[in-house]
């Protein structure tokens, strides 16, 4: 089986996912700073997997780690090895740190989120409204980022004084050139903000998530301090990340297929088939990292050997053509089914994946109702990612907005 080598600087994201389905339903990958795992990269067997019992989050079955093989101050130690939460444990523990997240985060509970939400997209709309008119504009820093992290900042009763802090940290925990020697720091420095943002809660409660899980570990669910601010640091990175590149990816995919964003502006194309369809094609989460193998097993006619470390590629399976067809490579606002599993599958579906969708449902037909006239500002094989090999994420998406409205201001 030849190894895959992923590229650290995410400079053909499309074309490394079409490598690694064309190695079959299981593929040898090798991550940036030379760590060997294995890739599932077909939607059947990713499924499968999602669900196997023998495919487990204790890093401690990872034969390399059992070795002393991964070093700490590799760039992705965080991703591997992010401490205890629900993004680490399985069965009884999983449930229990899982179901605390998952009940305040149902879709009812999401949907009251709707007004403030709103409130926020508007506001974000006329500061960009009130922009020169004739300057391009990064779409992604002025709109698509302070909205997911405002929402998931008041979800959980994070400060917006912290959020600067906040960015320049998660910037160097996803990213694979963060230099190794200032990775224990890193470490070190998210898990201290997280820490007093949960001791402020402790001392002056709020109605917030964190201060929810704070309660529960007092009433007898038995959070450890550790739990608790790992499960916060999961929940802000997660709820913004993704959203963030969801917006993002979706007016890029509107923007060079101009026959359907027509189609969704005259509303022959709903918003709901635009999203989904987008999760699909252009996944915010390019690579999931990582599952251990507790034994052998079978992933169509290749083996996943016992002790091995496992990714899930979403970039590669979202464009399977034995579950989308002959068509899996081309975006199409109007396809149905559209069963994709772009936020996760089985007892590991992202909690969150109501909250994105709500926020995309709302943000994207409001920035096109404003700006219908929004083009992009340079061409878009000149869009760049950032080197992140989990996330899709790009550095930014210059747009020249046009007259708000599609009139003369």
């Amino acid at each position: 089986m030849t190894r895959i080598a992923l590229d650290p600087f995410v400079r053909d994201l499309d074309g490394e996912s079409a490598a690694l389905r064309a190695a079959g339903p299981l593929a040898e990958v090798e991550l940036p700073g030379g760590v060997h795992v294995y890739a599932v990269t077909r939607h059947a067997e990713a499924r499968a997997l999602l669900t196997d019992s023998r495919v487990v989050k204790d890093i401690n079955v990872w034969g390399a780690w059992q070795r002393g093989e991964i070093p700490m101050d590799w760039p992705l130690i965080g991703l591997a090895n992010p401490g205890r939460s629900m993004l680490t444990v399985d069965g009884a523990d999983h449930r229990r740190l899982r179901t605390l997240v998952a009940q305040a985060l149902t879709v009812r509970r999401v949907e009251r989120l709707r007004e403030g939400i709103e409130a926020l997209t508007n506001a974000s709309l006329e500061k960009l409204a009130a922009l020169p008119a004739d300057q391009p504009v990064d779409l992604k820093a002025e709109f698509a980022y302070p909205l997911p992290m405002n929402v998931i900042s008041e979800l959980m009763g994070v400060d917006a004084a912290d959020h600067p802090r906040l960015k320049e940290l998660f910037e160097k925990f996803f990213s694979t050139q963060t230099p190794p020697e200032e990775v224990p720091q890193m470490m070190a420095d998210l898990g201290a903000l997280f820490t007093k943002i949960v001791d402020d809660k402790r001392a002056n409660p709020g109605d917030d998530l964190t201060s929810a899980l704070i309660a529960a570990s007092e009433d007898g669910d038995h959070l450890t301090d550790e739990e608790i601010v790992n499960t916060l640091q999961l929940i802000i990175a997660a709820g913004h990340e993704t959203t963030i590149s969801l917006i993002v990816n979706v007016v890029e995919a509107l923007q060079t297929h101009p026959e359907q964003r027509k189609k969704v502006l005259d509303g022959e194309i709903g918003w709901d088939g635009v999203i989904e369809e987008t999760l699909r094609w252009n996944t915010p989460t390019s690579h999931v990292l990582i599952r251990f193998a507790t034994e052998d097993i079978e992933v169509g006619d290749k083996i996943l050997p016992k002790g091995e470390g496992l990714i899930i590629s979403f970039g590669a399976l979202g464009r399977d053509e034995e579950q989308y067809g002959p068509t899996a490579g081309e975006f199409d606002a109007t396809r149905t089914p559209n069963r994709h599993i772009a936020f996760g599958h089985g007892p590991h579906v992202c909690p969150g994946a109501a909250l994105s969708r709500l926020e995309a449902g709302i943000a994207l037909p409001a920035l096109y109702e404003r700006f219908p006239e929004l083009e992009l500002a340079v061409p878009a094989a000149e869009l760049r990612n950032k080197p992140i090999v989990t996330q899709n994420d790009l550095y930014e998406l210059p747009v020249e907005l046009g007259c708000p409205f599609g009139h003369d201001a």
